[in-house]
């Protein structure tokens, strides 16, 4: 640890709070993982301590709470002293000492908080009551209402924890604790927004972008993905499927009634989606659909295409104004990348069809002919939505099955691979990896597995800057357990 760290306290969202010591445990194992995705990805060291309702980082605090500060979960966090004690007295002169300076010649309130279910022998309005007190000879007064300075005090059974700053986080679920969902994705103002949604509700996502304008409307997606990715997947490796659906626009404009086109149009995009989602083991998509935002989006047109699937259809905007997604955009980083993107305007009706049954729509959609669904899913690109590739461009990602001559290695806990882990892998803690990397053979070829895919990815990438054959598993040691389940010959019987 570099003598410029900080310690940082990172406050569980309140929903993580409320649930059942169970599921809580749960989904506070998720949320240290994007804590440590996100500071790996960023480049930082730094040390993690989990408590019951709280998690402790050592690292440097403003790269560490930038990043931090996109983690779903993270009601928010605080850089922090911290002061062992063994009374009030204690606790007041530790106050004293590192909050007089702040306070001098300023109005200031003090607000204490008891924490982890301890009986202490004094009450939080003590502490404020005698920290202020020692605090208000230097000060211009005590303001409770709308004070120059706040100074707070978290009190822990053997320790206390003293701070000035309270720096917001997103709140809401920490990453995958919902499952996963396949997300449609044009890159526009609603998409990017609606995926953000699902993934502050702790849904991992896979995106689908369907190509209708080429390549500067692809170079525009990746853009934005790469905000959804980057910014505010920590936790988890998404993963951007490129479909090429240009082909059918002139066969919808030739073979389609002009005031179906935008629905008929979607009707194949969900139909190829819905068999994406099948192929992935994906149980729902997510599209960024509002009530009455354009013609195809009325409340018929919503039913009826949603009947064109089976697979259930996630609208986090429905309700939404125009005006909050544009704003919401701003907040999440992905506005001046959606509103520069290209439009394709080439199936734009002079009067398009406003309430339409599925009898209706079927019937018009029987006229473009077959889809050829699994030559499209065939053709697909697949890349890694937060670019698992290494300095020569190579993706990072294990597509096919491991190399029988590879030296497989699980980087989870030692009680995570005692459980399962893959058959012949090693282990390795992620840190002590971390430590061995620059000697491990380079004669070798390795095939790296995680929690999720963030830390084996990071891995192979150092050893990849070395020249050394390496590769990541992206779903983790859950896709690869199945994966491996399933390819599994089956047993001889008799």
């Amino acid at each position: 640890m570099s003598t410029t760290d900080e310690l940082l306290l990172i406050r569980l969202s309140g929903e993580v709070c409320t649930k059942s010591r169970k599921t809580r445990q749960r989904f506070t194992t998720q949320l240290v993982h994007a804590v440590e995705d996100a500071l790996i990805s960023s480049g930082l060291e730094f040390s993690l301590d989990r408590r019951w309702s709280r998690l402790f980082v050592t690292a440097p605090a403003a790269e560490a709470g930038a990043c931090l500060q996109r983690v779903f979960g993270v009601q928010s966090l605080s850089p922090v002293v911290r002061r062992d004690w063994a009374n009030l007295e204690a606790l007041v002169a530790a106050g004293r000492e590192l909050f007089t300076e702040r306070v001098r010649g300023r109005t200031f309130a003090v607000r204490a908080k008891r924490t982890g279910g301890h009986a202490l022998p004094f009450s939080s309005p003590d502490v404020e009551s005698a920290l202020g007190a020692a605090l208000l000879p230097a000060a211009a007064g005590v303001d409770l209402d709308q004070p120059e300075i706040t100074v707070h005090v978290e009190v822990h059974a053997t320790d206390a924890y003293f701070f000035t700053e309270v720096l917001p986080g997103p709140a809401g679920l920490p990453m995958g604790v919902e499952g996963r969902a396949l997300a449609l994705l044009s890159g526009g103002f609603d998409s990017a927004v609606a995926a953000w949604q699902l993934l502050r509700r702790g849904v991992a996502l896979d995106y689908l972008f369907f190509n209708l304008g080429g390549e500067p409307h692809r170079r525009g997606v990746e853009q934005v993905l790469e905000v959804l990715a980057r910014r505010w997947s920590y936790g988890d490796w998404p993963r951007l499927h490129v479909v090429d659906l240009r082909h059918l626009l002139p066969r919808i404009r030739e073979r389609i009634r002009p005031r179906y086109w935008q629905l008929v149009l979607k009707w194949a995009m969900y139909r190829v989606a819905e068999a994406l989602a099948a192929e992935l083991e994906l149980p729902f998509l997510v599209t960024g659909e509002s009530v009455g935002q354009v013609s195809s989006q009325t409340l018929p047109n919503l039913a009826a295409l949603s009947r064109v699937v089976e697979v259930p259809i996630l609208r986090p905007l429905l309700g939404t104004n125009k005006e909050e997604i544009v704003t919401l955009s701003r907040a999440i980083g992905t506005h001046a990348l959606s509103a520069a993107m290209p439009e394709y305007c080439a199936l734009q009706p002079r009067h398009a069809l406003t309430s339409v049954g599925l009898r209706a729509l079927v019937a018009e959609a029987r006229q473009l002919g077959r889809l050829e669904i699994p030559g499209l899913l065939a053709e697909r690109e697949t890349v890694d939505a937060r670019g698992g590739r290494s300095a020569d461009g190579r993706s990072l990602a294990l597509e096919a099955e491991i190399p029988a001559d590879a030296v497989v290695v699980d980087l989870r806990s030692k009680e995570d691979y005692q459980r399962w882990h893959a058959p012949g892998a090693l282990w390795l803690e992620f840190f002590e990896a971390l430590k061995a990397c620059p000697s491990l053979p380079a004669d070798a070829r390795y095939v790296f597995y995680c929690e999720v895919g963030f830390k084996s990815a990071h891995l192979a990438d150092l050893l990849r800057r070395r020249g050394v054959d390496a590769w990541h598993v992206p779903g983790g040691a859950p896709w690869l357990a199945r994966r491996l389940a399933r390819t599994r010959e089956p047993e001889p019987v008799g």
